[in-house]
Formats: structure tokens, C-alpha cells, sequence
């Protein structure tokens, strides 16, 4: 009896030593670098069992053992505290690791850079291309869009804020353009607390129609005071403000890039040749920098520019309509040697 005692002893001291070794080898496992050199991308959809995500990782050579990664992550409890989404492990990632950059969200995120000057229909068409972007809106127009975003009856054209926006694998464009909205309304509001007195704006809205202008007309920094001082100076005046970039938009997806002189000579509500004071919407994404421009414009004497032809695609400033004609025949002049010297 006491030999078998002693035999029985023997087997459980081994089966203990089997493991506590088993379980050293485990933890130490936990902190030994991934098989793979090099970074590696795997999107983790939503619910996965932690029994598939380690299969995955282990087949994408981000761990060696996926039955070690699983028992780790129920042992632990932090089975339930992994979140779906696309995540970048560097390479000769470590278990441990991996599983904190995936319990920490620490997902991919990609970008989009929304343009200044761009119309709401670019950006829209910029959204539809990204891959990353969950694409809900095809079919939904601009109106029905601001509508969601709690803008009923709004046209969206200008409503959205021009930067590098980033975001996870998954987003969906309308989660995209609320934040966009939500920036330009923040955007807007902080530069019309700082406008100037005696401006002939007479909303926040209105500032923003003329900041699209603006970042039409000009993409020179230094120049967006002065080109939103001729408007103000003009609308004060009661002169049209006579700016193409109006003009075309209200030509709309016909325009083809040139503006011609029927198109100056057709009455639209963007026409600024046409009608007085400023169009029904603005024409165009302005940025930061033009809604400053539109609230703060530059004091002179200007009433007219126009482009010098230069490459830097500066503007000329007048004060008289005939020094702005004679701008204008030089500007053409420009033009002309340009071609043909192409």
C-alpha cells in the first residue's frame, strides 16, 4: 500500500512539475516576438469568436500559437474586451501585445483630405471613391442628406469643412459629412464672432457665402483680404460684385470650364453680372482662411482685380474701372504670349 502510495506520489509530483513547466512555457511564449518581420494588416470583423480571431492572426503570421492566444485571452478575461476593426500589428509583435493593441481600439486609421474650393459634388464624388468608407448615401441627394444631418430645407453646398479628416475602415459617409458639418458649423461661428463692425453681412450664413467666393477667386493666402475688401466695398456700394466663379456655378454640370460671354448674359440667381448683392448659396467648401477673409477683410481703395497671367496666379488691384481695364488688356496680352510661346 505504501509503494503504491509513493507510486501515486510520483505521478501527481510529475503531472505538478508537467504543469507548472506548461505554464511557464505559456507565459513566456506570451512575450516572444510574432513570426513576422514585418508589419502586418488584419481586419477583425465584427463578431468574430476570439477561437476564429486567433486563427486568423496565426494564419497572417501575426502569432505562432492561436490555441496559446485563445487560452491567454479567456484566462486573463480579456476574451470579451477585444473590438473589431482593422488593425496594423508592427512587425515581431509579441502576444501580449497584440492582444492590449486590440483591446485598446488602437485600429488603422486612413484619411481624407477635403479640399478648399471644392463644390459639396466633389467632395461627395471624393467619399463615393474611398475604399475605407462604408458608402450608405449613392442614391440619397444633397437635400436629403443636410436633412439627416438636422438642416432640413438647407442646400448643402458649402456646409462642410475643408481638412484632412481620419477615421477607421468602416465609417460611413453620412458618420463622415456630419463630422465635416459639425466642423464647418463650429468654423463659421468662431469667425463671425470676430467679424468687423459695419460689415454689410447681415448673418453668419451670408459670411459664408461670400467666404466661398473668395477661395474661388484667389488661392493666394496673402491675397484673400484684399479680394473679400473689394466685395464688401462693393456690395456697400451697391455695385454687382461681377465675379465668374458665380457665373459658372450657376451654369452647373454644363459648364465646361470656359466662361463665355453668353453665359455672362444669361440670367441666373448665381449671375453676379445679372443681379445685386450676393447668390442664394455659397459656390464652393471655403476654408478657414476665407471665412477669416469674409469677417475681416483688408481696408483700401479697390473696387476691382483681376489676374495677371502670371504662374503664381496672383491679381492685379484697381481702384478705377479705367486702371481695371487696362489690367484686363494686359492681363489678355499676358495670356496671348503665354500661348504662343507654348
Amino acid at each position: 500500500m505504501a509503494g503504491l502510495t509513493r507510486i501515486l506520489l510520483g505521478v501527481a509530483a510529475v503531472g505538478i512539475l508537467a504543469a507548472a513547466a506548461g505554464t511557464w512555457w505559456a507565459w513566456q511564449q506570451l512575450e516572444a516576438p510574432g513570426p513576422s518581420a514585418e508589419p502586418v494588416i488584419v481586419d477583425i470583423a465584427p463578431g468574430n469568436s476570439l477561437s476564429r480571431i486567433s486563427r486568423v492572426l496565426e494564419s497572417e503570421g501575426v502569432i505562432r500559437h492561436a490555441m496559446l492566444f485563445e487560452w491567454y485571452g479567456r484566462v486573463s478575461g480579456l476574451a470579451t474586451q477585444v473590438r473589431a476593426g482593422e488593425y496594423r500589428f508592427p512587425g515581431r509583435s509579441t502576444p501580449r501585445e497584440v492582444m492590449a493593441r486590440m483591446i485598446g481600439g488602437e485600429t488603422v486609421l486612413h484619411s481624407l483630405t477635403v479640399i478648399e474650393g471644392w463644390t459639396y459634388a466633389q467632395m461627395r464624388a471624393a467619399i463615393a471613391a474611398h475604399p475605407a468608407i462604408r458608402h450608405t448615401l449613392d442614391e440619397v441627394s444633397g437635400e436629403a442628406v443636410m436633412a439627416r444631418l438636422g438642416r432640413a430645407g438647407e442646400h448643402p453646398e458649402g456646409w462642410f469643412l475643408p481638412e484632412t479628416y481620419r477615421f477607421p475602415r468602416g465609417t460611413s459617409d453620412l458618420e463622415l459629412l456630419r463630422t465635416a458639418h459639425q466642423a464647418m458649423v463650429r468654423a463659421l461661428q468662431a469667425a463671425w464672432e470676430t467679424r468687423r463692425d459695419s460689415l454689410p453681412l447681415e448673418s453668419p450664413y451670408e459670411a459664408l457665402i461670400l467666404a466661398s467666393i473668395v477661395e474661388k477667386e484667389t488661392g493666394l493666402a496673402e491675397e484673400r483680404g484684399r479680394v473679400a475688401g473689394v466685395f464688401i466695398r462693393r456690395l456697400e456700394r451697391g455695385m454687382r460684385l461681377q465675379t465668374d466663379p458665380t457665373v459658372a456655378y450657376g451654369v452647373g454640370p454644363d459648364f465646361e470650364g470656359r466662361l463665355r460671354r453668353v453665359h455672362l448674359q444669361t440670367d441666373t440667381p448665381y449671375n453676379t453680372y445679372t443681379r445685386h448683392g450676393l447668390p442664394p448659396t455659397p459656390i464652393a467648401l471655403p476654408g478657414k482662411a476665407a471665412l477669416a477673409a469674409a469677417v475681416q477683410p483688408v481696408d483700401g481703395p479697390w473696387l476691382y482685380f483681376v489676374a495677371t497671367g502670371r504662374p503664381d496666379g496672383s491679381h492685379y488691384f484697381s481702384t478705377t474701372l479705367a486702371e481695371h481695364n487696362r489690367a484686363v488688356q494686359k492681363y489678355l496680352e499676358t495670356l496671348r504670349a503665354r500661348r504662343q510661346a507654348e
